[in-house]
């Protein structure tokens, strides 16, 4: 007999199908199993969903349902947890079940048959040591792990109890605030040694690819022996499909990826680590736009298991919710080793002398603290969170700019090639031995990137060895990791680098730490640019003195225009807490974010009079609705970049008291976005993003 089932498929984002859709099996099939469906004249893979099948009167009669094609019945079922933990990011994020679902899954196993399965289970079963040789190399002895700091035991403790709470229960959600360098790693390793003797699997995220060796080195030399494979887009297809069915099997028991690793699955879950949780890069920004860190916190309440979410400077949301009890704080106040934290020192740039025609980053105070380091073989590290040689070229002649044609930015100047290089679409030339406007010979950079910073420097300091780490420099495998290992044997005595320098990494030789011109975000519309700005330069200021017997004389400098701004007052003191009241001050008044709830409803086109059209007649049949009595639906505004790849982008903002208020209005919204689209021919492109990081 016939067995109606619900199957979750990847059904394009424009149909409006947000459910799972019914099929016919002529035997049972468990929910959570990966099965081969048709859909239209495609077949595709799907996931037998759990739950009844469509009734009443919208459902489709058995007749007209089609068959399952194939059961991959050789892999065992998701988890009704890991298909709840997709159900609700679905609902949340305002996206269909199986585009999230199937999205998650690594690429290659949403193409397999089953005999394409079997014999691809059949390859890991013939290498039952690949994975602890590809997890760590062949050990030494194990080291012994280091002594811990009165306050990495007291904090270690307080897990120790969450760890062993019955498993009806679920335990709070832990922010471990420590400063940099007060051992928030070894809090996670030993938290994951725990779950592990208790026969559990351990979940830890981090916001950066770069990120990822540095920390699996760490967890190898520890647990030498134990399975473990990390998660992440820098994998191979086949390497991914690989790590993820170890992980689903429940052969790894340590997983280590960035974002998208929050939806391994794990049947055996036991704790999960948020490594630097405040970091944006754990905001998807595409398809479904989910959190993994807000995803993380619910993962761990719906498997009751431990969540620990780590940071120096926390997001402020995460700050209020301990504030407020509902997330269990612990503290680490001291670096290890009783080190100091860097002195900051604020550089006044409006005390330089201004000469015409003269342009350096680099203030005569800072490159004589440079060369000090220099002299003493010590370290120093300088960032600019801006990549290229110069964001621009100008004629002075005519006022021509390298604007990009298809975007409303410009093409930044990359020296090392020669090119005029658009960072938004992709767009490039060759740089122009003239003005294309008058002819003028005589085009010249406008401000600075990481490459000409890096010219400087070796100018100012000859013999110094200057080096570079920024996207255009790690372009190619194992270069990020090559450049990492020279700092940290001593090859390097100036790095150059963007903010993906500044955070995670352990440099033991550094002392001085430079942040050139970060007064940009101090000025921005946007509200959280002083947050992430704080958390940038509380960040870098933690690359320095990691090592105890130099911490005394570590130092940052900041050269800034503005020294008397209340945020590089709470820098000076390294005082996170008062810029977190301060802003949070300030955010309760303004009504905003973690004391209101946003979404953007963001349109494209290829006109910006069809993308207003589409967001004034959305704004229009939602604010007629009941549900919408107590939001605010703001006009459509263009976006930052207004234009990318000649498509026109503009944003509505929808602000709610209560996230309940805003996820009835947006489920209530949703089909009808769907049917406007299609009437307005025009739209290229809408979406809804929850919680959005910037506006």
């Amino acid at each position: 007999m016939s067995q109606r089932l619900r199957v979750a498929v990847e059904a394009p984002q424009h149909s409006g199908l947000s459910a799972p859709l019914d099929y016919l099996s002529e035997q049972p099939i468990a929910p959570g199993s990966l099965v081969r469906v048709p859909l239209g004249r495609r077949e595709l893979a799907g996931i037998v969903w759990p739950g009844p099948s469509e009734e009443g009167a919208a459902a489709l009669d058995e007749a007209q349902l089609r068959p399952v094609l194939a059961v991959l019945d050789a892999l065992p079922p998701l988890s009704k947890r890991w298909c709840e933990l997709v159900e609700f990011a679905a609902s949340y994020y305002q996206r269909s079940i199986g585009e999230v679902a199937l999205s998650v899954l690594p690429p290659q196993l949403r193409e397999l048959s089953p005999e394409q399965l079997q014999a691809r289970l059949k390859k890991l079963d013939k290498k039952p040591k690949k994975l602890q040789a590809e997890a760590s190399p062949e050990p030494a002895p194990r080291p012994e792990p280091p002594t811990l700091s009165p306050d990495q035991a007291l904090v270690l403790a307080r897990l120790d109890e969450l760890l062993l709470t019955p498993g009806d229960t679920a335990p709070p959600p832990v922010l471990l605030y420590g400063v940099t360098g007060s051992g928030k790693t070894e809090v996670y390793l030993r938290a994951a040694e725990h779950a592990l003797s208790q026969g559990r699997q351990v979940l830890v995220l981090v916001p950066e690819i770069n990120l990822t060796p540095q920390l699996e080195a760490r967890f190898a030399e520890r647990f030498a022996g134990t399975p473990m494979v990390s998660l992440h887009s820098a994998l191979t297809p086949a390497q991914r499909l690989g790590n993820w069915l170890q992980a689903h099997l429940g052969r790894a028991r340590l997983v280590l990826g960035t974002r998208l690793a929050v939806f391994a699955s794990l049947p055996e879950l036991g704790l999960i680590a948020v490594d630097e949780e405040h970091d944006p890069s754990y905001k998807q920004q595409d398809g479904a736009r989910y959190s993994a860190r807000d995803l993380a916190v619910y993962r761990a309440r719906l498997e009751k298991v431990p969540v620990i979410l780590g940071s120096a400077t926390p997001s402020l949301e995460s700050w209020q919710h301990a504030n407020t009890g509902r997330y269990l704080r612990l503290a680490l106040p001291g670096r290890i080793g009783g080190g100091a934290l860097p002195r900051v020192r604020l550089f006044d740039m409006n005390t330089l002398p201004r000469r015409k025609g003269v342009s350096t980053a680099l203030s005569p105070p800072l490159l004589a603290a440079l060369r000090q380091r220099l002299e003493a073989g010590e370290q120093s590290l300088v960032f600019l969170n801006r990549r290229g040689y110069a964001p621009v070229l100008h004629c002075a002649e005519c006022g021509w700019k390298s604007e990009c044609p298809h975007c409303s930015a410009y093409r930044v100047f990359h020296k090392a090639d020669r090119t005029l290089r658009c960072h938004h679409c992709g767009f490039s030339q060759r740089v122009p031995h003239e003005c294309p406007d008058c002819g003028n010979q005589d085009v010249a950079p406008l401000g600075r990137g990481t490459e000409q910073l890096e010219e400087q420097l070796a100018a100012a300091l000859p013999g110094a060895r200057v080096a570079r780490i920024d996207a255009d420099t790690t372009r190619l495998k194992g270069t990020l990791e090559s450049q990492l290992q020279a700092v940290h044997e001593g090859e390097v005595d100036i790095l150059v680098g963007t903010q993906m320098v500044t955070k995670g990494h352990d440099f033991r030789r550094i002392t001085l730490v430079a942040a050139i011109n970060p007064d940009s975000a101090l000025f921005s519309s946007d509200f959280r640019a002083p947050e992430r700005l704080f958390a940038l330069l509380m960040q870098a200021a933690g690359r320095a003195g990691r090592d105890a017997e130099q911490a005394a004389r570590s130092e940052m400098w900041v050269q800034t225009w503005h020294p008397e701004h209340a945020l590089y007052r709470a820098l000076l003191q390294h005082d996170f807490e008062a810029f977190a009241r301060s802003q949070l001050a300030e955010r309760e008044s303004a009504g905003l974010p973690p004391y209101s709830h946003l979404a953007l409803l963001r349109a494209e086109a290829r006109t910006a009079e069809a993308a207003q059209a589409f967001l004034s007649a959305a704004a229009r049949w939602a604010q007629a609705l009941p549900e919408a009595r107590d939001l605010m639906i703001y006009p459509p505004v263009p976006m930052s970049v207004a234009r990318v790849a000649n498509m026109e982008r503009l944003q509505m903002l929808v602000e709610s008291p209560t996230r309940g208020a805003l996820q009835r209005l947006l489920w209530l919204w949703m089909p009808e976005l769907h049917a406007l689209k299609r009437e307005h021919r025009g739209l290229q492109r809408w979406a809804v993003d929850v919680d959005p990081l910037a506006i």
